[in-house]
């Protein structure tokens, strides 16, 4: 079959590799329709180099048609159409029974220290092979796959595998009362859909912030008081302070987290990390702290004072200092965390069969071949085109 796999920094090729199959008989074989290219697979691209070998196929947001089942499987049969969550988590264990799919206890890594397994993202989560590709092996088969109609185009359930539980997530995590005030940093796939779900969900007021126009005009038309981080810099925590009468967003959801890609001090890490012998690189990531942490120190100026911070991008490293003693005294509530995937699925299905009030059916800015992936990241870190999403046609 034909995979998108990782070669080294900035370094994905479409090759040919053998076709997954059968190990465990609660396995199920899935022939991908659609797999999207996520912003954490930014992070492979760039900077998680240590943590991938030549070969690993990418991706964690696929869904397709079910092609085979291992003798156990009684959940779905051949031809169901089905989305792949993005945690590898069993559904049965003590953390999946509670809801927290993403430190499903079956499929942590605890040679890392890490939460439930992750399909295609590296050695930290499993190294379990990726959905940018024409078939996937997919374990748990009676209790993983999430089950939707046939009918629609792919565009309207695709995002179940990520984009809108982590952003129900996110939103759920911020709390915000019903009418209150919600600041969203960073209008990506995670913020754009974020800010939807907020609105959706009754909040009266919800401010974006971001550099990119293209991002920045989606969300406008969304309803969104939308916010140029250029525009304002230094002054951007009066603006939004002026904008929610004087005392701040009730919530934050930070969206950005490490975009190592646009931080000097990051590059320069990932540069230096690409240079050692693969087991000291590791080590060095696992314990230097190259995040761009602008985002979240941003959010702890802004939010009001007993407000939440809820954070879904995603960090890595450990010595950055957080100002903990203005956290305190401002008494911030913080949540964070990979999605649970599972844990959110009956709460989204249902705006999916309808009139589409989250706009899934035109989330996406662009559907390009599988073979063209490797272009398509480089579009995609460099904010080219007006790319915010893009879907993958095996």
């Amino acid at each position: 079959m034909k995979a998108l796999t990782w070669h080294g920094r900035r370094d994905v090729r479409v090759d040919t590799v053998p076709d997954p199959a059968i190990k465990d008989p609660t396995d199920v074989i899935v022939k991908v329709t659609t797999s999207g290219l996520c912003g954490s697979d930014l992070h492979l691209y760039e900077v998680l180099g240590p943590f991938l070998d030549v070969g690993d196929i990418l991706g964690h947001e696929p869904m397709g048609i079910v092609q085979e089942v291992g003798p156990e499987v009684t959940a779905v049969r051949v031809g169901d159409r089905v989305v792949i969550p993005f945690n590898v988590s069993c559904g049965t264990c003590h953390t999946c029974r509670q809801g927290l799919h993403s430190q499903c206890e079956t499929t942590q890594v605890r040679e890392y220290g890490s939460g439930a397994s992750l399909f295609g993202y590296t050695k930290l989560y499993g190294q379990v092979p990726g959905g940018q590709a024409e078939l996937l092996r997919v374990p748990f088969g009676n209790t993983l796959p999430i089950n939707v109609p046939h009918g629609p185009e792919d565009d309207r359930f695709v995002f179940l595998s990520d984009v809108l539980p982590t952003a129900w997530q996110a939103v759920e995590y911020a709390n915000v009362p019903g009418g209150g005030r919600l600041v969203v940093l960073g209008l990506g796939p995670i913020g754009d859909m974020s800010c939807r779900i907020a609105l959706h969900r009754g909040a009266g007021q919800v401010i974006g912030v971001d550099l990119v126009g293209e991002r920045l005009t989606r969300a406008r038309r969304r309803g969104v008081h939308v916010l140029n981080l250029a525009e304002h810099g230094k002054d951007l925590a009066d603006v939004i302070r002026d904008l929610t009468d004087g005392r701040g967003p009730d919530a934050v959801i930070d969206a950005v987290g490490m975009e190592a890609h646009g931080s000097p001090a990051a590059k320069l890490a990932a540069r230096a990390t690409s240079l050692l012998p693969s087991a000291l690189a590791a080590k060095m990531m696992e314990h230097v702290g190259i995040d761009r942490l602008h985002a979240l120190y941003l959010a702890i100026d802004i939010v009001r004072r007993g407000g939440t911070i809820s954070i879904s991008g995603v960090y890595g490293g450990q010595t950055d200092p957080l100002p903990l003693l203005t956290m305190f005294d401002k008494q911030i509530q913080l949540r964070m965390g990979q999605a649970n995937v599972h844990r959110w699925v009956g709460d989204i299905l249902p705006l999916l069969t309808g009139d589409d009030p989250l706009g899934v059916d035109t989330f996406a800015t662009h559907h390009i071949p599988l073979g063209d992936a490797p272009a398509a990241y480089e579009m995609f870190q460099k904010k080219q085109d007006g790319t915010v999403k893009v879907l993958f046609k095996p």
